[in-house]
C-alpha cells in the first residue's frame, strides 16, 4: 500500500464508526425537524469542503421534502429570505461551531438561539453540528 493512499477507516476502525453512527439516532430522539438538521449538516459540509457529505446531505434533504431552491441558496443563507429566523439562528450557530474564531460572540449567538429553541434543543443542535464536523473531517482526511 502506498504511503499516500487514504486509510480505509471502515476496515481499520469499524467499531468506532458504528459507535459514531449511533449518536445520530440519539440526537434524532430530541425531535429537531429533519429539514433543519439537513440544512446545518449541508452548511457545515460546504464550509469543510466535504464533497461526499454535501452530496449525501443534499440528496437526503430532498428525500425529506426540502426544495432545490433552498438547497441551492443555503450557501448564501444570510443574503436571502428563504430561511426562517429559527433556521437562520441554527445556521449562524453551525457556522460559528464549524469555523472556530476566538472573536466569536457565542453568548449573542446563544441568545439568538434561545428565541427559537429550548436549551435541550440547543444541546441536540450542538451535538448534530459537532457530529457533522467530525464526519467531515473523517471524509476529508481521505481526499
Amino acid at each position: 500500500m502506498s504511503e499516500q493512499s487514504a486509510v480505509k477507516y471502515e476496515q481499520e476502525i469499524p467499531d468506532v464508526l458504528q459507535a459514531l453512527a449511533g449518536v445520530h439516532k440519539v440526537v434524532d430522539g430530541y425531535g429537531l425537524d429533519r429539514k433543519l438538521i439537513h440544512l446545518v449538516q449541508l452548511r457545515a459540509s460546504q464550509i469543510n469542503q466535504c464533497a461526499f457529505c454535501v452530496k449525501m446531505h443534499t440528496r437526503e434533504a430532498r428525500q425529506d421534502g426540502e426544495t432545490n431552491d433552498r438547497l441551492d441558496r443555503v450557501v448564501v443563507w444570510e443574503h436571502v429570505r428563504d430561511f426562517s429566523e429559527r433556521e437562520r439562528a441554527a445556521l449562524a450557530w453551525t457556522e460559528a461551531l464549524t469555523v472556530l474564531d476566538r472573536r466569536t460572540d457565542y453568548a449573542a449567538l446563544r441568545a439568538r438561539l434561545r428565541e427559537h429553541f429550548s436549551d435541550r434543543e440547543i444541546g441536540a443542535l450542538t451535538a448534530a453540528v459537532a457530529m457533522i464536523n467530525l464526519w467531515n473531517r473523517i471524509q476529508v482526511s481521505g481526499h
